[in-house]
């Protein structure tokens, strides 16, 4: 049986793409290409360009191919846009996953791993913050997000599905092996513009408030390396087809550090200085933001292998010394 990953030529999407790739897996990717790249895969995976949106699409490929599991990455993930342009997020993210779930659910794909956030949290009242936590997302995106994940409960209460969602705290890093990380131009992740700004591409990057109740005034957050959160995603598709039941798990490792701590990494990695602009809080921000990851440690049997910030950051900065390379060759070519 195949999976289907949707968005799997995006950020997160391609290393969960090779995660299955390594273990000798190919599965099966839909993406629009907004923020998805195909060079980023491995050339034997099918590739189908497309919006999941689009519910003949989705029933042509699941009659191709013998889809049993999605992985559902497709949708909009920028906090600042979804406050500019919910209704871009309510159609992106939730009514997207609505057609996903009910296309699964009309061609008998029985399990179904969904990218979800801690945004869905809000402002927690609790750190580090469980399952458990009051749910009160502060943003379109968190409540697309959320929507979604009560979508897949009633869904799973009614039909033959059964589903895990992961909610991710802060997503960096890159592939190890120089294969894929993060591509999309304009990202917000804070060791993505840290990495950027060292290497040139930015002028200067801003910390947005100095002042919060933290070791050194500025926020803290729990960075996951994006090859960990892959991992996490095969193993829950493991324990699904194992006959695992309907879960909600934390994605994190527990700690975390302040902005300057990534900063101050960034510039001792990369051995270059760059501006450091300092802003206000943005309406919002939590001080601290830390998962409890005790569940996904127990329920996939879960070992992290990248849970250090300066193994983040190298491979943050190796890869985009990666991309400048393959930026610098394709304008060699279009000049010739």
């Amino acid at each position: 049986m195949d999976v289907l990953i949707t968005g799997g030529a995006g950020y997160i999407g391609s290393h969960t793409v090779w995660q299955f790739h390594d273990e000798g897996i190919v599965p099966v990717v839909v993406d629009d290409m907004s923020t998805g790249f195909g060079w980023t895969l491995p050339e034997n995976v099918p590739l189908y360009v497309g919006d999941i949106r689009d519910k003949a699409l989705l029933m042509n490929i699941m009659s191709r191919h013998s889809i049993d599991t999605v992985i559902h990455f497709a949708g909009s993930i920028i906090i600042s846009e979804s406050i500019a342009d919910p209704l871009k997020y309510y159609s992106n993210n939730t009514l997207a996953s609505h057609t996903l779930m009910e296309t699964c659910i009309a061609a008998g794909v029985r399990n179904f791993v969904f990218s979800s956030t801690a945004a869905v949290y809000g402002i927690p009242d609790v750190n580090p913050v469980p399952e458990t936590a009051s749910l009160q997302p502060f943003t379109p995106y968190g409540a697309s997000k959320l929507m979604t994940e009560r979508m897949l409960a009633d869904a799973a209460q009614a039909y033959d599905l059964r589903y895990t969602a992961l909610r991710y705290f802060n997503v960096s890093g890159a592939d190890p092996k120089g294969r894929t990380g993060q591509s999309t131009a304009g990202a917000t992740n804070l060791i993505k513009v840290a990495c950027e700004a060292a290497r040139g591409i930015r002028k200067s990057l801003t910390v947005f408030g100095t002042d919060y109740d933290t070791p050194d005034g500025t926020g803290v957050r729990d960075y996951i390396h994006v090859s960990d959160l892959a991992s996490a995603h095969k193993l829950a598709v493991d324990r699904l087809r194992d006959g695992g039941s309907n879960l909600v798990m934390n994605c994190g490792y527990g700690r975390g550090f302040s902005v300057m701590e990534v900063i101050e990494a960034v510039k001792s990695i990369s051995g270059m200085d760059f501006d450091v602009i300092y802003g206000e809080r943005r309406k919002g921000d939590a001080a601290d933001v830390i998962s409890q990851n005790k569940l996904i440690l127990e329920e996939l049997d879960w070992t992290p292998k990248h849970d250090n910030l300066r193994s983040i950051v190298k491979d943050a900065l190796r890869w985009e010394r990666r991309l400048a390379e393959r930026r610098s060759n394709e304008r060699h070519v279009q000049s010739i």
